[in-house]
């Protein structure tokens, strides 16, 4: 990416705003609860019943019981819940014995018929699950007649589940003085304790052969996070705000540990193959309560997001048959903290779709190698670099731009010193351009550039005296370039065929200033059938931890601010740029009245410097990056029309020629009270005149600065040996600094 001449401003997308969600493995999704607080649904063996448990005064649960319904039913509504708890103390966690006819489940209500006080807030706001030492396990019938008690000891009893083939039940107990599980004959009998390290051990299921468990769990491990543990523990509470996903043998063997990913991470369940797990997780949330479903493999490889719509769902669980998922969502909630209970379809994606992580590593490992040496425009290492594209093309089987090859040549001339007309050398390029004919009416390009600034030989780095330093080029751009690789791998080779034909264009001379992509916005429409929209990927490679995302482009096309929602992955906070153009390829297709859309996760120090390695790449960032794109242009091929729109920058600002640089590195944060200086590179005119990372440009001599274009006006008109004062401000006052261009 260059933003030496080209920048564009953005407006942050507030993290409240409606989502729309897009859930390719739900179908035909409907609620079968309606009001209250829903949740823990689980089927029969027969698939044909739910046990749930609610909270719902309005028919008179006023604390947790165990309610049946019957699938059966047609139009089903609350009067279709049957209580078959007692209706006294309050019940959690049941689950259907293997013949149908009974369900075992935990409550209080021998202990005290009253319903037991919930925690009392802290002072300190922490999260707490209550653990009632008066739960112990019951079995039902259908009827709501107790059939029998398994467990009568002190301390918790609770989280009951049966093994499919009938042999076993697995619950949680603190009998041992630490939350752990327990495995119990079906009738009762031979007790075992499975799990033994300190932590809260629970909410296990079994996996469809019964040979497996999975589970949530804590393990404390510093002395603080210990002492809190046993401190919360001797009061009957649990922090269940940091738990990860744990599978292991029925003997209590084999003990695994599956996600790390932080925060809570809990209700599992062995998909139909069992060779991955849902469960839910807030890992993503960035801005506040935000639970979704995620489907993992064994290997912890694979994450993927199931659900999308609304700010919880969990508690998933398949139908024994595998083609029904139940879980509970606060999605179409009448009040505020309603929770209801849903089924669906399932739905398998193909896994093809899935992205590689591998696969985007082993691009940018690759690209982003000392053996390229920095893919300078027009050297061996970019040479290299569009073989290496070239080959992923082909083994893709994707069309050649022209029948023969996948190479589009291009020359141009560069002034290595733009003061001297006699530095000028002509430079011999070439673009990468792949073809998936789906034989469609209308095209989508999905593009990045593949060259960044090798030994420094075209003077664009940020680094002074970095002449002769390989600059590597990782996040700019062989992040881009792998995503696009991967997502050409993906729409070719996926089950589906699409209704729109995809360009995979990978531009060589970005850096020199746009050149490829120019090179073949001149002729895509000539060579492709309607061209409806282009997605550019420059700099995906360093998703921060707030995780935001500037998407740019947004106002070339109506359609598009609800579609960049649509997809707009979890925990992810969008920054959004209506304009056409920007700094990067997709101004090149935006200027042949093209719809662009424009991804790129902020500029960072080490940008267009030595140190942008392999190393600092945020891989699962750039995954679910991928995964977004993937969504997007999926979602686009189904749109019917996708009108192009002037916008209004683009017709009121030219980007101005200018012949001096400050040396900075604009925010892309939209602001009319000055421009946010994100960066200054050493040894330049802002670096040597004390201006620093974080203040904020107001003022060049006597022209006022504004934002990023009134920026740019200013420096249009300084002059290369002019001295002028510069105003910034600093910790809220202005400072002023004598600054020779």
């Amino acid at each position: 990416m260059n933003f030496s001449t080209r920048s564009f401003c953005i407006a942050l997308l507030g993290a409240s705003m409606l989502i729309f969600s897009q859930e390719r493995n739900l179908r035909n999704i409907q609620k079968l609860t309606f009001g209250g607080d829903n949740a823990e649904a689980y089927f029969s063996p027969d698939g044909k019943k739910l046990t749930l448990q609610v909270t719902n005064p309005t028919i008179g649960a006023h604390c947790d019981q165990i309610y049946l319904l019957d699938l059966n039913q047609k139009n089903i509504s609350t009067k279709d819940l049957n209580l078959i708890s007692t209706g006294t103390g309050r019940t959690t966690c049941s689950f259907f014995m293997p013949d149908g006819k009974h369900v075992i489940y935990a409550s209080t209500h021998e202990a005290n018929k009253k319903c037991p006080a919930k925690p009392k807030p802290r002072t300190d706001g922490k999260y707490l699950w209550p653990i009632y030492e008066e739960f112990d396990i019951y079995e039902a019938d259908l009827n709501g007649k107790i059939t029998r008690k398994f467990t009568d000891s002190p301390g918790y009893d609770a989280e009951a589940v049966v093994s499919p083939d009938g042999k076993y039940i697995v619950f949680t107990s603190t009998r041992s003085g630490d939350l752990e599980l327990w495995r119990m004959d079906i009738d009762g009998k031979n007790l075992k304790q499975l799990t033994f390290g300190l932590g809260y051990d629970g909410g296990a299921f079994f996996s469809h052969d019964s040979k497996k468990l999975v589970f949530r769990s804590s393990r404390p491990s510093t002395a603080a996070e210990i002492k809190e543990y046993k401190d919360l523990l001797a009061e009957n509470l649990v922090a269940p705000t940091n738990m990860e996903i744990y599978t292991m043998n029925i003997d209590g063997s084999g003990l695994k540990q599956i996600t790390n990913l932080g925060k809570a991470n809990w209700s599992p369940y062995f998909h139909p193959s069992d060779k991955k797990i849902l469960f839910s997780s807030n890992h993503h949330s960035t801005r506040g309560y935000d639970f979704q479903i995620y489907s993992i493999d064994l290997d912890g490889s694979n994450l993927t997001q199931i659900t999308y719509e609304s700010e919880f769902n969990a508690f998933p669980m398949f139908s024994h048959d595998g083609k029904k998922l139940v879980f509970s969502s606060n999605r179409q909630a009448g009040k505020a903290h309603e929770t209801n209970v849903f089924i669906a379809d399932w739905v398998e994606t193909d896994h093809h779709e899935n992205v590689s992580e591998q696969n985007l590593k082993k691009t940018v490992s690759y690209l982003a190698s000392d053996e390229l040496k920095g893919r300078l425009t027009g050297s061996e290492g970019e040479k290299k670099a569009s073989e290496f594209i070239s080959k992923e093309f082909k083994s893709l089987k994707l069309k050649p731009r022209n029948g023969k090859s996948y190479f589009q040549d291009f020359t141009y001339d560069l002034k290595l010193n733009p003061h001297e007309e006699s530095s000028a050398v002509q430079i011999n390029s070439r673009n990468v351009i792949g073809y998936l004919d789906n034989k469609a009416s209308k095209t989508i390009i999905i593009g990045a550039h593949y060259d960044h600034l090798g030994l420094n030989e075209h003077h664009n780095s940020t680094l002074m005296n970095s002449n002769g330093q390989i600059h590597n080029g990782a996040d700019d751009n062989a992040s881009g370039v792998s995503a696009v690789l991967e997502l050409a791998r993906m729409f070719s080779q996926n089950k589906t065929k699409e209704k729109a034909n995809y360009v995979f264009a990978l531009f060589s001379g970005e850096e020199d200033g746009l050149m490829g992509s120019k090179k073949i916005a001149e002729e895509v429409k000539d060579h492709y059938p309607n061209v409806i929209s282009m997605i550019n990927l420059d700099m995906i490679g360093r998703l921060n931890k707030d995780k935001d995302l500037t998407v740019g482009g947004v106002g070339t096309s109506p359609v598009f601010g609800e579609m960049i929602k649509k997809y707009k992955p979890a925990g992810f906070n969008l920054a959004i740029d209506s304009a056409g153009v920007g700094p990067s390829d997709h101004t090149s297709f935006y200027l042949k009245d093209i719809p662009v859309l424009f991804l790129f996760t902020g500029t960072h120090s080490d940008y267009h410097k030595p140190t942008d390695d392999t190393e600092r790449v945020n891989f699962t960032g750039l995954r679910n990056i991928t995964h977004y794109v993937f969504n997007l242009a999926n979602g686009l091929a189904e749109v019917e029309n996708i009108p192009f729109t002037k916008t209004k920058i683009s017709q009121s600002k030219a980007i101005p020629k200018y012949k001096v640089t400050l040396g900075i590195m604009p925010s892309y944060a939209d602001s009319k009270d000055g421009l946010q200086i994100d960066g200054v590179t050493e040894k330049r005119p802002a670096d040597l005149a004390g201006i620093r990372s974080g203040d904020v440009l107001i003022r060049i001599g006597k022209c006022d600065v504004k934002e990023v274009y009134s920026y740019m006006d200013c420096l249009s008109k300084v002059n290369s040996g002019d001295e002028l004062p510069v105003t910034v401000l600093r910790d809220g006052k202005e400072m002023t600094v004598n600054v020779k261009f």
